[in-house]
């Protein structure tokens, strides 16, 4: 089986009756983040069939069933499960026929049923599929949510990255992963980052030992998943090194292909890293709502120039 998101997970997720169930899921996987609704070989087309794909059948499908007699039902059916296709499933608690049902057994093919109606929960599922089979890497580093902007904070070990974390959701944020991130390329301009499921809602503090955010600070300090919107990267300071002291041009990192905007913070003792993070978090909102507070500063200096 070719390597995608195992179908007993996109069952549990979606919240699928199985129809069938004494086929075996555990071995069955969904390679492609997209859907097919089988209205063109439901009349006989199979040309350019994506029979990789989810299949859903919805109101449309099923009142066109309708119209044609058993035998030509049985045709349709019997070529639509010839293609190995991964499952078949019916919307809005629409209900197979019995033939359906015994030759998708004999095939070996799933048949699932949602209460959902068709174009939400297609919606639903391609968005889900496209998370879960989105190419991925894994970034040393912790992600928090922070007055919803997804903020990483980079650097190297022992420089404070999850005490800078912990005291974000002290303040009333959200951890998404401390120490290592998954991040998915959902598409080109959006990077969607994770934890591994070993470490979710753990934070490792050097002294103390293992953290578990979610039991200390209760469900409101934890998130499964955020979009990767600002990247800090915290170094010891140098004293020798030019820091950005305007911000009139974002600096970015790349990551999958997808570039993301990125603060350099200096560590110096006294300096409170949660309140900075606060601040480039509520500035980074404030750019993407279009208003620059270096360019205004500069902007009045001009002016302040050509009055004199």
């Amino acid at each position: 089986m070719t390597k995608g998101v195992k179908l007993k997970e996109l069952v549990e997720k979606m919240d699928l009756k199985n129809l069938t169930p004494d086929i075996d899921l555990s071995d069955r996987n969904v390679a492609v983040p997209d859907v097919n609704r089988p209205a063109l070989q439901l009349t006989g087309f199979f040309d350019h069939f994506d029979s990789e794909r989810v299949q859903i059948i919805g109101n449309v499908e099923y009142a066109f069933l309708e119209t044609l007699d058993a035998e030509k039902k049985k045709e349709i059916y019997d070529q639509l499960l010839q293609y190995g296709i991964p499952c078949i499933i019916f919307s809005k608690n629409l209900e197979p026929e019995d033939y359906l049902l015994e030759k998708a057994q004999e095939s070996n093919i799933p048949i699932f049923q949602t209460v959902q109606s068709t174009s939400p929960f297609s919606a639903e599922l391609i968005r889900w599929l496209n998370v879960k089979l989105a190419p991925c890497i894994s970034i040393h580093g912790v992600l928090v949510d922070c007055y919803g902007v997804g903020v990483m904070i980079m650097g190297e070990s022992g420089i404070g990255k999850s005490e800078t974390a912990l005291e974000l959701i002290k303040r009333g944020h959200r951890l998404v992963t401390d120490d290592v991130v998954e991040l998915h390329k959902v598409s080109d301009d959006t990077l969607v980052g994770m934890a591994p499921d070993i470490t979710r809602h753990f934070i490792e503090m050097r002294g103390i030992g293992i953290v578990d955010v979610k039991t200390l600070f209760g469900v409101q300090s934890v998130r499964e998943t955020q979009n990767i919107d600002l990247v800090i990267t915290l170094e010891d300071w140098n004293k020798d090194k030019e820091y950005d002291r305007l911000g009139l041009e974002d600096e970015y990192t790349e990551f999958l292909g997808n570039k993301v905007v990125c603060h350099t913070l200096p560590i110096r003792p006294g300096r409170n890293l949660a309140m900075i993070v606060e601040t480039a978090a509520i500035n980074h909102r404030q750019k993407q709502m279009g208003y620059n507070a270096a360019q205004e500063l500069y902007r009045r200096v001009q002016e302040n120039l050509t009055k004199n």
